[in-house]
């Protein structure tokens, strides 16, 4: 599948690049020099917001890219639209094959379903106020209360119910062996006080179940802080992490 619509801009003093691919929109934003090996950092979702470690990375020749499965919850069908995504940027822009794959709130569906899928293509994940259980957010099962109108879009991609929803194993929580044993490192970063998605109803089990299982996990908690302000206004703490496991 090619590229269609391109449209090349300027983002900041660096060449923006948007485009459609298989129906969707996607992007890239080109470094003034690439890093060596050419690795990369995809957005899963929520292009520019909080982007401090994403534009750090780019001034340190790491491409930044996105591709809208928008609304999909990280469900199979988004998974393989993702995977087709990878192929055709890594093939037209000469990238690593490994990307490190930014996961903020619902998008840690997204990257860690992609990852467990297709580990071969993951340097490291990056995670920032995760959603690691649907039963938590969307869903209406823990204390943060859900979202109902994206609970009913999320069902439905997954084909569940309200009545069988507790049996769901597709959540990043029932991933993390599988990303353990391929040695995906990870960086996670929260904030105690998110009552959206709540941290001892995602992060804090899948970091558990990381660090319970000998897997590579640096965790990074705010203390007085809720979802948002994701990230770290200073990056280089997790920047520093990211480039480490590419190299």
């Amino acid at each position: 599948m090619e590229l269609a619509n391109i449209i090349i801009s300027d983002w900041d003093g660096y060449e923006k690049q948007d485009f459609e691919f298989n129906g969707r929109n996607g992007l890239i934003v080109l470094p003034k020099e690439f890093a060596p090996g050419r690795p990369w950092v995809w957005r899963a979702e929520f292009f520019g917001a909080f982007d401090y470690v994403d534009r750090d990375l780019l001034s340190k020749g790491y491409p930044i890219a996105y591709y809208a499965t928008c609304d999909m919850y990280g469900c199979p069908t988004a998974v393989r639209l993702m995977k087709q995504f990878h192929d055709m940027l890594v093939e037209k822009f000469s990238l690593n094959r490994k990307a490190s794959l930014f996961g903020f709130s619902r998008g840690g569906l997204y990257t860690v379903n992609y990852a467990a899928a297709y580990p071969e293509d993951i340097a490291v994940i990056y995670l920032d106020a995760p959603v690691c259980d649907i039963k938590s957010w969307p869903g209406h099962f823990g204390k943060g209360g859900g979202d109902s109108e994206c609970w009913e879009e999320c069902k439905g991609y997954y084909g569940i119910t309200d009545e069988n929803a507790k049996d769901f194993k597709g959540n990043p929580l029932d991933k993390v062996e599988v990303l353990v044993k391929n040695k995906i490192p990870c960086v996670l970063c929260a904030g105690l006080d998110d009552n959206v998605v709540p941290y001892d109803e995602n992060g804090m089990i899948f970091a558990k179940k990381y660090t319970s299982l000998n897997g590579r996990i640096k965790t990074i908690l705010k203390h007085g802080c809720g979802h948002h302000p994701h990230s770290l206004m200073d990056p280089e703490e997790i920047s520093d992490f990211i480039q480490l496991t590419n190299n």
